[in-house]
């Protein structure tokens, strides 16, 4: 008993001696999540929410990984090399979830909220001025830049084509990265681009194009991208629902920071030196002068958008296999959060 009691003493000394720096990092371990983002603008409430100390605040030690789309993200988040995923529902991720999968849709990422479309339709200056372009019955036989089929801005294109009676058909889409539309409109190689900020209002603001329509305009709170779930990081209740009030706290922040169409509002003046730290647009003055998306401030995914998204995408045979929106979209997640934040209050 004596020999059990001196053993127990000399751990307990053990740990004493250890530094205080050190027993302080055990007193404080995190649990590591790790997440997809595209680097994007929309992105901002997971880089709010590591800057800002939330996940922090939640016990979370989180890591960030870029990738090109959020198809790219849907097969490590199902293996389980990916827990938390952040892009748009593309028809390549559908094709996955068809092919079982398992992911699901947790929260909004990007909506086009009144007055926040941040995917534009802009045209070639010297087309406008010429009067070959006047209204959107004039795309018929233009070549118009997309980015890849099977995404949000495809169907905020032809959401525009179908108000005046033109099918996708009509138009050439050609698939470019972003910022490469802004050279092909310069060099006259495209008419149009179905764009997303900042490249619209660079485009704009150098003479290469005019802003024609923005997809709020057009498409009213359409479903632009969402936060994702992997399968096996939804069954740690605990660890997804407090990533989950993370997320909602950075996405209200960044709500707050909106304001009349711009970065303008009472959090402005913090969330564009965190998105100059986190992504690749590195011009404040730029950050504030595109268009924002818009965000759903209690996080809800509108799943009626996701679903004309999906029919559209099957209808151009980019689709294979049945799959049902409403079977992915997991709301559990934010109503967990929202018992304890509280609805949004502006």
């Amino acid at each position: 008993m004596q020999v059990r009691k001196f053993v127990i003493a000399s751990i307990w000394l053990g740990f004493a001696a250890l530094p205080s720096c050190i027993m302080a990092q055990v007193a404080n371990a995190q649990t590591p999540v790790r997440v997809g983002t595209l680097g994007a603008i929309s992105d901002a409430p997971i880089f709010i929410a590591d800057k800002k100390g939330f996940f922090k605040d939640e016990g979370l030690a989180v890591t960030m990984t870029t990738f090109n789309s959020a198809a790219v993200m849907v097969a490590p988040l199902g293996a389980g090399q990916l827990d938390v995923g952040a892009g748009s529902p593309s028809a390549g991720m559908y094709n996955a979830v068809s092919r079982n999968i398992n992911i699901r849709i947790v929260a909004d990422k990007a909506q086009s909220t009144n007055g926040y479309g941040a995917t534009k339709l802009i045209v070639r200056k010297d087309l406008v001025e010429s009067g070959r372009f006047k209204s959107l019955a004039d795309l018929k036989g233009m070549k118009i830049a997309g980015n890849a089929p099977g995404v949000s801005n495809t169907a905020m294109l032809n959401a525009m084509l179908t108000s005046v009676g033109l099918k996708y058909a009509d138009v050439e889409v050609i698939n470019l990265g972003f910022p490469d539309h802004f050279t092909a409109l310069q060099n006259k190689s495209i008419d149009a681009g179905a764009t997303i900020e900042p490249i619209a209002t660079l485009a704009v603001e150098r003479g290469a194009a005019v802003e024609i329509m923005r997809d709020d305009q057009i498409y009213p709170n359409h479903q632009i991208a969402a936060l994702l779930y992997g399968d096996h990081f939804a069954m740690r209740r605990d660890v997804a629902d407090r990533f989950m009030r993370a997320y909602l706290r950075g996405v209200r922040f960044y709500v707050r920071a909106l304001k009349d169409g711009r970065l303008a509002g009472p959090t402005a003046e913090e969330v564009i030196p965190i998105l100059i730290e986190y992504t690749s647009v590195k011009n404040a003055e730029l950050l504030r002068k595109i268009t924002p998306t818009g965000m759903d401030p209690d996080g809800r995914v509108n799943i009626e958008s996701l679903q004309m998204d999906l029919d559209f995408y099957a209808s151009q045979g980019l689709v294979q296999g049945k799959v049902e929106v409403s079977k992915i979209v997991d709301h559990t997640f934010l109503d967990a959060a929202l018992k304890v934040l509280g609805p949004f209050m502006p």
